[in-house]
């Protein structure tokens, strides 16, 4: 079985996130494989360890995303395939998707797994548009997954129930938290790692150049969420609390 992993460098939202001049600060920013990727490496080390054949991880960046590649190899993908966008000033889902496909068309796959949003720009948009744009079934927010004579039985998220789908391969997936609980690469895996393959491919080495990428959307502004104000702690008896409250709520909240 052939399986391909679409994965994303994101930074870690778990640290602190600086902006200047309207961007993230790389420099003080730690990156990481997206985490709803993570299920679907690990979703795709599973379907090979039952199925037989390869995954191949594939990500779109610039050198620094190695160090996420060879994490997602130390995890027990077999190959790995950087498609380098340095050229590219400003990309968006359709740049992401479009460089993306034009590497897949050309590879033969039963599945193609990412995860469903990454927690960077949480548009959700990449996996669908790489679908579409091969021309392959696409089914998103799985939760469970298995796969018997060519035909995939998959169990969706729909707002908080479950939908179960069946699709011939092959198709694209993306991943669900609760879909499975990714391993953390070994010692052996990350030694192992230093000797697998990653290939390195500029936009030129698959027939692109930097206007066919153009991003389709415009960032008009990054910013911060507002900081948390601290609480109010309400004095007095209940009578005198709910009369604060209400105060409270209509002078400041300006809820009521």
């Amino acid at each position: 079985m052939n399986i391909f992993v679409i994965m994303k460098r994101t930074f870690d939202t778990e640290e602190k996130i600086v902006i200047q001049n309207g961007k993230v600060d790389e420099e003080s920013a730690e990156f990481i494989i997206n985490p709803y990727d993570e299920y679907a490496i690990e979703e795709a080390i599973v379907l090979r360890d039952e199925h037989g054949g390869e995954v191949t991880v594939v990500t779109v960046g610039e050198e620094e995303s190695e160090k996420q590649l060879r994490t997602a190899l130390a995890m027990g993908a077999d190959k790995a395939v950087l498609l380098n966008s340095e050229d590219v000033e400003e990309y968006d889902p359709f740049t992401t998707a479009f460089i993306l496909s034009t590497y897949l068309k050309e590879q033969e796959y039963d599945i193609i797994l990412g995860g469903n949003v990454a927690v960077d720009g949480g548009s959700g948009q990449v996996g669908p548009r790489v679908a579409e744009s091969l021309g392959i079934p696409q089914v998103t927010t799985i939760t469970e997954l298995s796969i018997s004579a060519g035909i995939a039985t998959v169990v969706r998220d729909v707002e908080g129930d479950k939908e179960t789908v069946e699709v011939a391969l092959p198709i694209l997936v993306t991943a669900q938290q609760g879909l499975n609980e990714p391993r953390y690469p070994s010692l052996p895996g990350i030694m192992k790692a230093k000797k697998k393959p990653l290939e390195v491919l500029d936009l030129d080495d698959i027939d692109l150049d930097e206007d066919d990428v153009l991003a389709k959307t415009e960032t008009i502004e990054i910013f911060l969420p507002p900081e948390k104000q601290a609480g109010k702690r309400l004095e007095g008896g209940p009578a005198e609390q709910v009369n604060e409250l209400v105060l409270l709520l209509t002078s400041e909240a300006k809820v009521i």
